[in-house]
Parts: C-alpha cells; sequence; structure tokens
C-alpha cells in the first residue's frame, strides 16, 4: 500500500507539472488590423511587448483604414482595429462590431505636402494649379483617411476640382509615399509621419489644422475577437508611457498627453 501511496502522489505531481509547463508554453496569437500609417511604430511596439508578454503573440495587419474595415465587416479574424479616422472605427460602432467599452482616441497626426529632396520649385497646396506641377499624388478619399483630409485641405482652397485632372489616387500613405521618391508624381499629400521613414522626400507645406477635419486615430478591442482580455491588454499598453515615447518618435502626438 506504501509503494501504490507513493506511486499515486508521482504520478499526480507527474500531472500537475505537466499541466503547469502547459500553461506556460500556452501562446496566444492576436491580429491587429493597424493603418498603414503607424506599421514603423507597432513594429517596434511589437518589440516592446514581447519582452513583457512573452505568450502573446503580435500580427499585424497594415492596410488602408477603409480596406481594414471591410475586412472586418467581412468577418476577416481580427482582436484590435486601429484606424487613421473616426470614419471608419463609427462604421463599425454602428454594426456592433466593437466591444464599445474598450474604444478610445490614441494618436493624432498632420497632412503635409511633400516632394523629392532635390527638387527647386517653389511648391506650396495654393500653387498646385500651376502647369509646371503635372501629377499630385492623394489617397483615394473613399477609403483612405489620408485622402479623405488631403481632399479637405484642397477643397477648403477651392483646388480640388481645378487639379481634379492631376490627381493620381493611392491605396495608402506608403504608396503615395512611393510615387514621389520614384519621381511619378511632383508632389503628394501624406501624413507628417510618414516622412520620418523616407530620406528622399522634404516636406514642402504644412496643411492648417482648420482645413480638415481632426486627425485622430481611434483604437477598439472587435466583438468577435477569440481572445478579448488579451487582447484589452494589448490596447492599454498602447496608453503606457514607454509606447507614448515610441509614437513621439516616428512624429505623432499622443490624445491624451
Amino acid at each position: 500500500m506504501i509503494i501504490n501511496r507513493r506511486k499515486f502522489i508521482a504520478f499526480n505531481l507527474a500531472i500537475l507539472t505537466t499541466a503547469c509547463t502547459n500553461k506556460k508554453q500556452h501562446k496566444i496569437d492576436l491580429t491587429i488590423s493597424a493603418a498603414s500609417s503607424v506599421q514603423d511604430a507597432m513594429k517596434d511596439i511589437r518589440v516592446l511587448y514581447r519582452k513583457e508578454t512573452p505568450n502573446v503573440n503580435i500580427n499585424y495587419n497594415f492596410g488602408s483604414s477603409g480596406s481594414l474595415q471591410q475586412q472586418i465587416e467581412q468577418g476577416a479574424p481580427t482582436d484590435v482595429f486601429l484606424s487613421a479616422a473616426p470614419k471608419q472605427m463609427n462604421a463599425l460602432q454602428r454594426k456592433k462590431l466593437l466591444l464599445t467599452e474598450t474604444r478610445q482616441d490614441l494618436l493624432k497626426n498632420r497632412i503635409v505636402l511633400i516632394t523629392l529632396k532635390e527638387t527647386v520649385n517653389n511648391v506650396t497646396f495654393n500653387n498646385l494649379n500651376k502647369a509646371e506641377f503635372k501629377k499630385v499624388a492623394l489617397g483615394d478619399p473613399a477609403s483612405v483617411p489620408a485622402g479623405q483630409y488631403g481632399k479637405e485641405v484642397l477643397s477648403s482652397l477651392e483646388l480640388y476640382k481645378k487639379i481634379d485632372s492631376k490627381l493620381v489616387f493611392g491605396k495608402n500613405t506608403r504608396q503615395i509615399l512611393f510615387y514621389v521618391e520614384t519621381g511619378n508624381v511632383d508632389a503628394g499629400l501624406v501624413y507628417e509621419t510618414d516622412v520620418r521613414v523616407s530620406d528622399k522626400v522634404k516636406i514642402v507645406d504644412i496643411a492648417p489644422e482648420s482645413y480638415h477635419s481632426p486627425i485622430i486615430y481611434p483604437i477598439s478591442v472587435i466583438r468577435q475577437s477569440k481572445h478579448p482580455e488579451e487582447a484589452k491588454k494589448f490596447t492599454e499598453f498602447l496608453f503606457s508611457e514607454k509606447v507614448k515615447n515610441v509614437f513621439k518618435n516616428y512624429g505623432f502626438s499622443l490624445v491624451k498627453d
């Protein structure tokens, strides 16, 4: 009986040890759908989060906010959505696809006009209708928040219709940046933060904030998330002091600073 009892205790200890080991090794995958304009900052943030939460693997899905919105509406696996504008987040909220108590405003940005660094022409928003400027890149206003804001800026200056034939639409700000870098367009409208990742372009004009809607990046956990608690923890991590510094290094302003 003593031997059997010892075997029984050893067996139970083995089960407990295995259970604890499995618990420690259990990995959770989170999918974060985020606007293209935040991708560089978010990649740095993933490194920080992995150090603090090694059992959570962060997978990013970057794209235009409009495209990401559509993917979520169509059921694409998503735990957290970080949009470059409230419009897309509002649409998901109306369809009851958000955990609304987790929705918060995270970042702010600016719209700027860029050209190649070696450009010598005096380029500003006001003179884009001059004949010397043949092509101007802008995000598609229907799906790209930067394009929506850019259209508002040009409309405020009564230029949008005047330069309609010059406009080349991009699917996100990184594509517009590429168009300018390669000389396929004379100028482009992007976020101020996009310029931080290129050594080939320069800012030639900054849009007054009164010319467009406030550029706010809201974030929320998606209702269909399979790991809502872990998704909430990651979202809250983005508001921590160390992460705020990452965003600031990439040129973002914080809503709650």
